[in-house]
């Protein structure tokens, strides 16, 4: 293990510029849930074992339109929860290095940790659209604020308008099978993305937290570094690096990253 620790922190310190490719395990030491899994999930919401319901059934966008309560309780739960969290120390390094962000977490922890250069590839949380949708306008959430019941987690009270036409609204995040989903904010930071990688040939990479069932971090990450080979995979399950391009760190998010710390000071 030191070893590799040794060689990642020469990878970081080798480099010109830092990308650091995050998935939800980058947010387990803040104390956010971990999905993976129908019993990860159900431990983290132990309401929808009674009701029998996955996170796969729940992120589904279909509930916006039939059963809006049931979508809404299980959003605005989640939305409550990000705001009350506050990110661990190893944000707090990697915004210090300097380190642009790619990431399929939904939650704003980066923006939270003062980071302002992020592509979120599957949205944000803390953004609205409309449900139809009426235009592709998205607007933040600051004001949002959604009353849940914890036994039936339904939302209760007024839901989120569209403030466009006054019809519902929904969190601007890639669910299961979207076809409505307002991907124009997180095309925009993907291209502006795609030329920081362009302006910076010898770039390390720090992949965090990223699991293989949902591989869209893992595939950004090994892409971006293809020219350099300066790969990191910090993954305390899965930190395989395929033919030997990078180092493996099988350690959690917070662990790892301050290790990295000492030896860069």
């Amino acid at each position: 293990m030191t070893e590799a620790l040794d060689r990642a922190a020469e990878l970081i310190e080798g480099a010109d510029a830092l990308l650091v490719c995050a998935g939800a395990g980058m947010g387990v030491d803040s104390g956010l849930p971990d999905f993976r899994g129908a019993t990860g999930f159900w431990q983290a919401y132990p309401a929808y074992v009674r009701l029998g319901l996955r996170f796969e059934e729940l992120a589904d966008p279909v509930h916006f339109v039939d059963d809006p309560t049931l979508a809404w309780g299980f959003y605005g739960h989640r939305l409550d929860l990000y705001r009350r969290t506050v990110p661990h120390d190893g944000f707090r390094v990697l915004h210090e290095w300097g380190a642009r962000v790619f990431t399929s977490n939904v939650d704003g922890q980066f923006q939270r940790a003062g980071f302002t250069d992020v592509a979120e590839v599957h949205g944000s949380i803390h953004h609205l659209q409309c449900v139809e949708p009426c235009t592709d306008d998205v607007w933040p959430a600051d004001d949002v604020v959604v009353d849940v019941d914890p036994e039936s987690m339904r939302a209760t009270g007024p839901l989120p308008a569209c403030r466009n036409c006054g019809g519902l609204a929904r969190p601007n995040i890639l669910m299961f099978g979207d076809w409505s989903w307002i991907g124009g904010p997180s095309q925009k930071a993907l291209d502006a993305l795609v030329e920081f990688r362009r302006a910076h040939r010898n770039l390390a990479v720090i992949e965090v937290g990223a699991g293989l069932a949902v591989p869209t971090v893992r595939r950004q990450a090994e892409l971006a570094s293809a020219v350099s080979g300066a790969l990191i995979r910090i993954n305390p399950r899965e930190p395989e690096v395929r033919h030997g391009r990078g180092v493996s760190v099988p350690m959690g998010a917070l662990e790892a990253i301050t290790e990295l710390a000492r030896r860069i000071g």
